[in-house]
């Protein structure tokens, strides 16, 4: 039986072969070019549910056809690509398989020029045409052979491709492929950005902003106890020092026309006049321990210090020190009870023993409540609050080992916060954006950091923005990225 295995596996493993379309070699993969699109096909709108597509047509138009342009020389120009803003202020982009790109607003914002930009969009068509996503889920099935030969044999089962290739890619897909899937996708993007006429040394560029951004980030998450997130794309290193970098960007120079097209720096800036930066309005606007919602009418506060996370399904508030953290989501009312009855029957919380609350005049309820696996179990708070035809839902819990009591009053505190806006609070709801300046005589970004509205160090992101960080300062003349 064993010896059948082996012959069977052999026999599968070379069936898998497939050619792939940048090296022109026959290589296994166990998932085909149907496949492939399919499940692109089929991930693409819950993307878009998860981040949202970012409201402006002409943007959307115009990254559109800097993607369209590089994936007409690509190696796998026959498929039909789609490159969308998505509404994150995280500094990423991506690619599913079968040719959906993404990138974010968050991720523009820091840019400087369409090459730039053709740099990141060219970087990612690289990952769909040398079908990284593929190699990626073929090295992780084929270490697990017999879950691929029931998958083959056992009618039915083929379709668990489909619905578990994201838990294998996707790590992948949104943190990057490794070191040598990177290098190769920089290599394919430097090629076809030579081939449509930008410089390819754009992509050093690109990654010289999102390497001093990485660092500023890493400085800020260090400072508050918590993880960096950078783009995935970012080399370990320095990218002016990565000798495998400098190789691949002065090899595709060579495919580049004698005299390459000006690099659209003000053609991109004036895209990028009005973008939203930070927090969108229908996403809500954080506003230091303050959170306002325009669309959904309503703020409140959580204690000084702490820090919010804003997430497409939930607002996340983390105490100094990591102490205490809390939630707030929402979910749809659709019959007539109290916010204790919701508690009990949509919640699930047995005959919480807590208090009635109106912060505002709202009807609402808080209990105290375990929270937490049966192996973690910790006194917690849960609040439920029915505003309009929403019930917001406030739960937290002290940090094992944490003052649970400080905690407990903090998230009532919290709790009892919450009103619909004010009208002194309208403007508070609305989002910061980009805006152009010209630089005049004696402009330094410390003396330009004091009208902004940006939080935390402004003068460290205007020059992360304007590409001067750490130390730098605007010549007079220069187009600047400011924050209004």
């Amino acid at each position: 039986m064993r010896k059948l295995l082996a012959s069977i596996s052999v026999a599968v493993l070379l069936a898998a072969c497939a050619t792939n379309p940048v090296s022109g070699r026959r290589e296994m993969a166990l998932m085909s070019e149907q496949q492939e699109l399919a499940i692109g096909r089929d991930m693409h709108p819950k993307v878009l549910q998860a981040y949202g597509e970012y409201d402006d047509p002409a943007l959307q138009a115009y990254v559109r056809g800097v993607g369209e342009k590089l994936a007409a020389v690509s190696h796998r120009a026959n498929l039909i690509y789609r490159f969308t803003v998505v509404d994150s202020t995280d500094i990423n982009a991506f690619a599913l398989p079968g040719g959906y790109i993404y990138i974010t607003r968050g991720l523009l914002a820091y840019m400087s020029s369409e090459a730039e930009l053709a740099g990141v969009l060219g970087h990612e068509i690289g990952h769909v045409t040398a079908r990284h996503a593929v190699r990626q889920y073929t090295a992780a099935t084929a270490a697990q052979l017999g879950m691929t030969l029931g998958s083959i044999f056992v009618p039915g089962l083929g379709n668990n491709v489909a619905q578990n290739v994201m838990g294998v890619l996707g790590q992948a897909t949104l943190s990057g492929y490794g070191r040598e899937h990177e290098l190769e996708s920089d290599s394919l993007g430097a090629e076809y950005l030579a081939q449509a006429g930008y410089d390819p040394q754009a992509i050093l560029g690109v990654l010289r902003t999102l390497k001093a951004q990485g660092d500023y980030a890493t400085a800020q998450a260090k400072a508050e106890g918590r993880e960096p997130q950078a783009y995935h794309g970012l080399f370990a290193s320095h990218p002016d020092e990565d000798t495998r970098l400098k190789e691949v960007l002065t090899k595709a120079s060579f495919l580049a026309p004698d005299t390459p097209a000006d690099d659209g720096r003000e053609r991109f800036q004036k895209r990028l006049d009005g973008l939203v930066f930070g927090d969108s309005a229908v996403q809500g606007i954080r506003r230091e321990n303050r959170f306002y919602h325009g669309p959904l009418d309503f703020a409140l506060e959580f204690p000084p210090g702490w820090r919010l996370q804003n997430q497409p399904d939930r607002l996340l508030a983390i105490a100094p020190g990591g102490s205490a953290q809390a939630q707030l989501t929402s979910q749809d009312l659709n019959q007539r009870e109290t916010p204790r009855e919701f508690m009990i029957r949509r919640l699930g919380i047995r005959n919480p023993a807590g208090q009635e609350i109106s912060p505002a005049g709202l009807p609402g309820y808080t209990a105290n409540v375990q929270l937490g696996g049966a192996l973690a179990r910790r006194q917690g708070r849960v609040a439920v609050i029915f505003h309009r035809n929403q019930a917001y839902i406030l739960v937290g819990v002290a940090k094992e080992g944490g003052d649970a009591q400080a905690a407990d009053r903090a998230l009532l505190q919290t709790a009892l916060s919450f009103h619909p806006l004010r009208e002194d609070e309208r403007a508070l709801a609305k989002p910061l954006r980009l805006r152009l300046k010209t630089a005049a005589p004696g402009d330094n970004f410390a003396q330009l950091a004091k009208g902004s509205r940006l939080p935390g160090d402004a003068t460290a992101q205007l020059r992360l923005l304007n590409g001067h960080y750490p130390t730098g300062e605007p010549a007079a003349g220069d187009t600047l990225k400011i924050v209004r």
